[in-house]
């Protein structure tokens, strides 16, 4: 039986942090990180957010990086700043470019979309293959950013 111990430690390698934020990864498989979003140094938990890798048709919809941040933590910047440790670490494992959808209707993502420095390359209707159209999504703005040139 694996250690439990020993998992968290493996995964602990995975977190990332900056002056306000640490991103705690609760889960790693083949193609995707996924964090908790807390407070720096606390067990207050702001939101989530994860990185998908790799690109391909269905990933173009969804995005490279998904985050939803609580509530009673919105309008503190935190979606973009756990975007940005993800920028680094999407370029620490030589991923080139990432790719991040939002609603077209959702401001406070476009916005964070927009600091972020990408381009927004179309906004596009989402086929009826894909699971976001079961899930009512009709319609994403879809970004780009190149991690060629990020520091």
């Amino acid at each position: 039986m694996f250690d439990l111990f020993k998992k968290r430690e493996i995964l602990k390698e995975y977190n990332l942090s900056d002056d306000e934020l640490d991103l705690r990864v609760t889960r790693v498989s083949d193609n995707q990180y996924m964090y908790g979003i807390y407070l720096k140094g606390t067990n207050k938990q702001a939101g989530y957010c994860d990185l998908r890798l790799g690109h391909n048709q269905s990933l173009y919809y969804f995005g490279n990086i998904g985050y939803r941040v609580l509530p009673a933590y919105r309008g503190h910047e935190y979606a973009y700043k756990a975007c940005k440790m993800l920028f680094s670490f999407a370029k620490k494992i030589n991923m080139d470019y990432l790719i991040i959808t939002v609603s077209p209707e959702n401001i406070p993502s476009v916005k964070t979309c927009q600091k972020l420095g990408g381009e927004c390359v179309e906004v596009a209707k989402v086929p009826p293959w894909h699971p976001l159209y079961s899930m009512n999504e009709r319609t994403k703005m879809i970004f780009k950013y190149n991690l060629r040139n990020y520091k």
